[in-house]
């Protein structure tokens, strides 16, 4: 890194600022095609899907992934990132408007769960085999029914908890009768305590971004000023893609 760089960075907090200091080890030069407001969105969303996909899930190609919350920022990065990989993607979501999205991002094959059965739907168009991977950055009340649409030595990814309220729990007699595990994705953590292998991950995705298969979606930007608002329109599962604050 040098002076004059164009650089995203991971700061945690603090970063609605017009300067902010952020670790060296937090922060990556954007690649000379992405643009800034690109670079914001980009890093959260891809680094902590990749992480997921990648060394948490260790999905390979062929393999079935379901993400649910298809339509959000990490969701919609999981069904392009998955799609890179090979996977053939399933993207869940509550309405048909999220799930066009989900379609444009290169997902295969489209659920409403607020219309259709999930667990039946998943069952149809898995030959009754189950999903390989599921992508779970929701939680809430569709965390066990999901679980039980598993296949054998299946892999499901704890995300996160956009759902709100309770933290879903889950049998323990579950993963043993599938032989399938429940694995914990903690992307932050991970790039402190692995930045190597955090930066590979980088590597891959800036070069995915310039072959033209990752293409972010910042669905509104918001001024400095404007912050509140836009965490707000977080809260009330409003976002669709990404949102940006512009600090100029």
């Amino acid at each position: 890194l040098k002076v004059g760089d164009r650089v995203m960075a991971l700061t945690g907090w603090g970063s609605f600022a017009e300067q902010v200091a952020v670790s060296g080890q937090n922060v990556l030069p954007i690649p000379a095609e992405m643009d800034f407001t690109t670079a914001a969105a980009f890093s959260m969303t891809y680094g902590t899907s990749m992480h997921a996909l990648k060394q948490r899930a260790n999905l390979q190609p062929g393999e079935t992934l379901l993400v649910l919350g298809a339509s959000g920022g990490v969701g919609l990065a999981a069904v392009e990132i998955g799609k890179a990989m090979g996977a053939w993607v399933i993207a869940a979501a509550s309405t048909n408007e999220k799930l066009e999205i989900a379609r444009k991002a290169g997902a295969d094959e489209l659920i409403n769960y607020s219309e259709a059965s999930l667990r039946e739907r998943l069952k149809e168009l898995t030959d009754g085999q189950g999903v390989d991977v599921i992508y779970d950055p929701v939680g809430g009340k569709l965390f066990e029914e999901t679980f039980r649409s598993i296949a054998w030595n299946g892999r499901m990814l704890v995300v996160g908890f956009a759902a709100g309220g309770e933290i879903p729990a889950l049998p323990a007699n579950l993963p043993l009768l599938k032989g399938a595990a429940l694995i914990g994705v903690f992307w932050g953590a991970f790039a402190q305590r692995q930045p190597q292998d955090n930066a590979a991950n980088f590597k891959q995705l800036f070069a995915w971004y310039a072959e033209g298969k990752l293409k972010p979606l910042v669905s509104q930007t918001f001024a400095l000023e404007q912050a509140a608002e836009a965490i707000d329109t977080l809260g009330q599962r409003k976002a669709v893609g990404k949102l940006v604050v512009k600090v100029r």
